[in-house]
């Protein structure tokens, strides 16, 4: 349980720390037209909440985790960093996956954004009594869609295949999905 908590505190400040460093501006680097409209303004951050799914290639059941994520965006058009975790359980393990995905993102239609990325992920694994740390890459398609246009409040579907370092090598696919919010 301590762990699962201490897991828990470590990656809060970290998905904070993203939204925070997205907001912080330039004091030369204000807008002419002071005015605009707020509709026009893009968000600041997007937090995602929702659910994900992951199934070992070599064998084993599906789990399901709860998944939170921040994504803010250094370079408009070229480039968007998402932080997220999803904590998985079952009878007898305890993982918590964590990423950082570096993605280009590219707008279809207003209402829907498409964005491949690719990135490191951390694993903490905790089954039959030992626990294990392991670094994975990961590929993630990442489908935002916006029913009124405006990036206030959305949905997503994130596919994702993930390819661990440590012994084994093991590979697994997965899938997340849930809400969008634009942090204003």
């Amino acid at each position: 349980m301590r762990t699962r908590v201490f897991m828990f505190t470590a990656a809060c400040p970290f998905l904070f720390w993203c939204l925070l460093a997205s907001g912080q501006a330039s004091i030369g680097k204000q807008s002419d037209n002071r005015h605009q409209a707020d509709e026009d303004k893009e968000p600041v951050a997007i937090l995602e909440i929702g659910a994900a799914t992951s199934w070992n290639i070599r064998g084993g059941a599906a789990t399901f985790a709860p998944n939170l994520a921040a994504e803010i965006t250094p370079v408009e058009n070229w480039l968007e960093l998402e932080a997220g975790v999803s904590p998985f359980f079952t009878r007898k393990s305890t993982e918590w996956d964590t990423d950082l995905l570096f993605k280009k993102p590219w707008t279809l239609p207003r209402k829907a954004e498409f964005m491949l990325g690719i990135g490191p992920q951390w694993t903490y694994l905790k089954q039959n009594g030992k626990t294990e740390n392991s670094i994975a890459g990961e590929v993630a398609g990442d489908f935002m869609f916006w029913p009124t246009g405006k990036h206030s409040f959305g949905w997503f579907l994130e596919p994702a295949y993930d390819y661990s370092f440590a012994g084994g090598h093991q590979q697994s696919i997965g899938i997340s999905a849930g809400l969008l919010i634009g942090i204003p």
